[in-house]
């Protein structure tokens, strides 16, 4: 379900007869309904049109792997492993708008990461909600992992900096890997929060120079082109290291990744993983060979 309809779509318009500019026409609504974007549509469509015309396609089939090695280009900037192993603790601090699946993916990155053969705490940092709180120490049991929530914290809680700051001093004394630490969801247009999450990443870094490591940021593929928006207030706020783009088990939006990949041509962000079911092994290192070729299997 990636790419949704857009891979049968392709199959029809591709799967044979000759080029003319209707092809182009259903090309354009089918990229830009998987939510590809205005600008890497126009993109793919004239490189699409340059190639027909030097190599002189005359067959829709002739495009298909135009059409693939195209949206490879795109992508594969986006293609980067997570690197943990640089700092001990290894500090991943989550940010992103409410809903996203920022806790599921922390509870699938502590089975990722273990699966490494790394030690792993959770931070319960969304002190908003206690179902989030609930849902972390859910994961960490699962995974049979730390998780450092605001009732270890008494005194200072509801406080998300506090509760980081001591789940970091508690990954120290343990001689834990890795440290990854959940924060409320939250709108790029919410100063008062865009402000308090400044301020968490101020605290993290007291409590370990350098840190967070990384400032992952995890989009909503179901939120569509309103992703690539959220990438640049959340970068303008909090300088965004890498994403983890969720849900594209149940979506027709896989291709916003696409418009993202785009705009951010001369600053790619990395793409470290996805999100493709409901299960804890369901998030995955993003493969841009695998993923452009989900559209056309």
């Amino acid at each position: 379900m990636i790419w949704g309809n857009l891979g049968k779509q392709l199959s029809s318009i591709l799967g044979g007869g000759k080029i003319d500019e209707t092809i182009y026409e259903e090309l354009e609504t089918g990229l830009l309904t998987a939510d590809v974007g205005i600008n890497a549509t126009t993109w793919l469509l004239n490189t699409l049109r340059k190639q027909a015309k030097r190599d002189g396609f005359t067959d829709t089939t002739q495009l298909k792997e135009t059409l693939k090695e195209a949206l490879f280009a795109l992508l594969v900037p986006l293609v980067r492993p997570l690197d943990s192993s640089t700092e001990k603790p290894f500090i991943i601090m989550f940010t992103g708008v409410n809903g996203a699946g920022k806790t599921t993916s922390i509870g699938k990155l502590a089975h990722y990461f273990q699966s490494q053969e790394k030690s792993v705490l959770l931070a319960a940092g969304d002190t908003y909600r206690a179902a989030a709180r609930e849902q972390l120490i859910t994961w960490g049991e699962r995974s049979n992992v730390l998780v450092i929530s605001q009732e270890t914290n008494q005194q200072q809680k509801g406080d998300p900096a506090a509760v980081i700051f001591d789940a970091i001093n508690a990954a120290k004394a343990r001689d834990i890997d890795i440290v990854l630490a959940d924060t409320a969801g939250r709108l790029a247009t919410q100063l008062h929060l865009i402000e308090e999450i400044k301020k968490i990443k101020r605290v993290i870094s007291k409590a370990s120079p350098g840190a967070p490591h990384e400032v992952l940021l995890v989009l909503d593929a179901n939120t569509g082109q309103n992703a690539v928006s959220q990438v640049n207030a959340f970068d303008d706020a909090l300088g965004v290291t890498g994403l983890i783009l969720t849900k594209l088990d149940g979506t027709a939006k896989g291709g916003v990744i696409v418009a993202i990949a785009m705009q951010r041509q001369q600053n790619p962000i990395p793409l470290y993983f996805i999100g493709v079911g409901e299960s804890i092994q369901d998030l995955r290192p993003f493969d841009a060979r695998k993923f452009v070729n989900a559209l056309f299997d």
